[in-house]
């Protein structure tokens, strides 16, 4: 669980959320999205959460998309959507294999065709990778349901200064709640 936490407090290097981030969506069909006009900020019980500063960048970038959206926060009394997040950060291998080489391999085409044997040498080398996610719920307060869910992941830049994974962070939340709320079919 400490590991856990401390690779989600590497969320906040998540300078990479440029262009490049995978985000999907969510929501209940069913839901009245034109009701919801303000919204309040709640802790999901049980979620990782990154370190202070990393939740300050991650704050300022959903409320910038939020107000930008319409909906107007409130810090006491009720509102119309309650809005949480959680964090997380997992590990891939990546394998990255180049070849000095040339030609099509040994004896390729033969030797009476004009063939060649190539030659050189191959070296593999792998690294493993942090892919930070961060999914954000909203609750209809007053039907106390999950209004809309979405989730953006991308790989974690670890040398990124703190105003370019702002940046990056405002990109990815502006991706991430592009389609938010969700169009009325007529």
């Amino acid at each position: 669980m400490k590991k856990l936490l401390s690779l989600a407090t590497a969320f906040v290097l998540v300078a990479s959320f440029a262009s490049a981030q995978d985000v999907s969506y969510n929501y209940d069909q069913k839901a009245d999205f034109t009701k919801f006009k303000t919204y309040k900020w709640v802790t999901i019980p049980g979620a990782e959460q990154p370190d202070e500063l990393t939740v300050k960048m991650i704050l300022q970038a959903i409320e910038t998309q939020m107000t930008a959206k319409g909906l107007k926060k409130v810090d006491g009394g009720e509102a119309d959507l309650l809005v949480g997040y959680q964090v997380a950060v997992s590990k891939e291998k990546e394998v990255t294999t180049f070849g000095t080489g040339y030609g099509y391999g040994p004896g390729w085409g033969g030797r009476w065709y004009g063939g060649y044997y190539g030659g050189g040498v191959t070296s593999t080398t792998t690294a493993t990778i942090l892919i930070g996610s961060l999914a954000l719920d909203m609750y209809d307060a007053a039907a106390k349901t999950l209004a809309w869910r979405g989730l953006a992941s991308k790989q974690i830049d670890t040398k990124a200064s703190p105003e370019k994974r702002q940046k990056n962070l405002d990109k990815g939340m502006a991706k991430l709640l592009k389609n938010f709320p969700p169009k009325v079919k007529q």
